[in-house]
């Protein structure tokens, strides 16, 4: 994929040039760009793996581009590909561990959707059976109303 003619890299390809969002963080600021050491539990050349600080299930785990940058479609497609890598990798790393039965991936891009700190991060969250009592929709939840669309009927 190509940035659209005339975009920079640094500015968003779908809205051009941006202000930074509410909340935006300069990098003295972010925790994100003052990682201790210890915490880190993989690294590659763009990316960082850690546990989050604040898990919501054993294993919760964030992959943080290195770059300081919020918005997801401000990644590289370099950057998006290693942090797939580091998903997998990720996963595959807790089965031992913690043995989920599942995950969520999930990403908040701006206040609006939720995003508290902002340079861009990943979350996998491990998920296990009866850690919900009914987890059909997953992250379709943050709209409990709309979640259950398998019991929509046409009228």
């Amino acid at each position: 994929m190509q940035l659209r003619e005339g975009t920079q890299l640094g500015q968003c390809a779908r809205h051009g040039p941006r202000t930074p969002p509410p909340g935006w963080m300069p990098l003295d600021d972010c925790p994100f760009c003052q990682i201790e050491p210890h915490r880190i539990v993989a690294e590659t050349a763009l990316t960082l793996t850690i546990r989050d600080a604040f898990p919501v299930s054993p294993g919760h785990t964030l992959v943080i581009p290195k770059r300081h940058f919020a918005d997801l479609f401000d990644a590289t497609d370099a950057e998006s590909a290693e942090v797939w890598q580091a998903l997998r990798l990720a996963a595959v790393e807790l089965a031992p561990e913690h043995g989920p039965d599942g995950f969520n991936v999930g990403v908040n891009v701006g206040v609006a959707a939720g995003q508290t700190v902002m340079h861009l991060h990943w979350h996998l969250i491990p998920r296990y059976r009866g850690d919900q009592p009914d987890p059909r929709g997953g992250i379709r939840r943050i709209f409990p109303t709309l979640a259950d669309y398998w019991t929509a009927r046409d009228p």
